[in-house]
């Protein structure tokens, strides 16, 4: 999967843009967004489709022509101008598929998680870290609001699927499960989606298993010791100053406080 937004759309973590040299060693130029769009249609030229917004978005799947194992599909949905690509699974796809009121319905885990995106924009009754942790499997999402213009995406905390995000040029950003399309476009400014953790445009990064304790970044340092944006883990010792709102106007755009 691969998700790319200019800047202004989403607001990562300042700590992912690493400094521009260090310890004398030049940083690799980071890519524009056609290219990093490009080379990814490149790396799967059969099954590779995108779709790209006139705001400053990209999306693309490489299809489940490239998907990891018979249990991680790789799924791209739209309704009503809400896109989706997905890689993984859902083990309780049925209840949640009851759930949300999509029974007769061909629902698929990109169509679920649309509704419980429209569910929680729209009248939400639920914080959405509580809606993310009651999803069961091994999970990767992108989520964009093309009319409003937002950004929703999280990471399973089992670690059995990568995902990875970074700066490149102009200050995009760019979420993706191939390590080479990250490092690739982003340069030294990238770094792994935390497991167990969700980021929306507007509220942030923040863990959906722990969403009273504040994020905490750590270095990455690479192999040849130049700084290379970061970790990203829950910190233990720091609490949010209130409890998460709740309420259709709180959910998907006031995770953080």
């Amino acid at each position: 999967m691969l998700a790319i937004f200019r800047k202004g759309l989403a607001h990562p973590p300042e700590e992912l843009n690493s400094p521009g040299a260090h310890g004398g060693i030049k940083k690799p130029a980071a890519k524009q967004p056609h290219e990093i769009l490009r080379d990814f249609q490149s790396s799967h030229p059969t099954t590779a489709f995108s779709a790209t917004f006139s705001g400053g978005a990209a999306i693309a799947s490489a299809g489940n022509g490239a998907r990891r194992s018979l249990f991680h599909q790789r799924l791209f949905c739209c309704v009503d101008d809400v896109y989706c690509i997905f890689v993984g699974r859902l083990d309780n796809l049925s209840s949640l598929v009851r759930q949300y009121g999509l029974c007769g319905k061909n629902s698929d885990e990109a169509v679920l998680l649309i509704q419980a995106y429209r569910t929680l924009r729209d009248r939400g009754p639920y914080p959405a870290d509580q809606v993310v942790k009651d999803l069961a499997g091994s999970f990767a999402f992108v989520i964009f609001d093309n009319r409003a213009g937002s950004v929703f995406a999280a990471l399973s905390a089992d670690g059995e699927l990568p995902l990875y995000w970074g700066i490149a040029s102009e200050g995009s950003v760019v979420i993706s499960d191939d390590v080479e399309v990250a490092k690739g476009g982003c340069g030294k400014s990238f770094g792994p989606f935390p497991p167990g953790c969700m980021f929306h445009s507007d509220g942030g990064l923040k863990s959906f298993e722990r969403p009273m304790n504040k994020m905490k970044a750590m270095p990455r340092v690479d192999s040849e010791g130049a700084m290379c944006g970061a970790f990203f883990r829950v910190d233990s010792c720091t609490k949010l100053n209130s409890m998460p709102r709740v309420g259709s106007a709180a959910n998907w755009t006031s995770m953080a406080d």
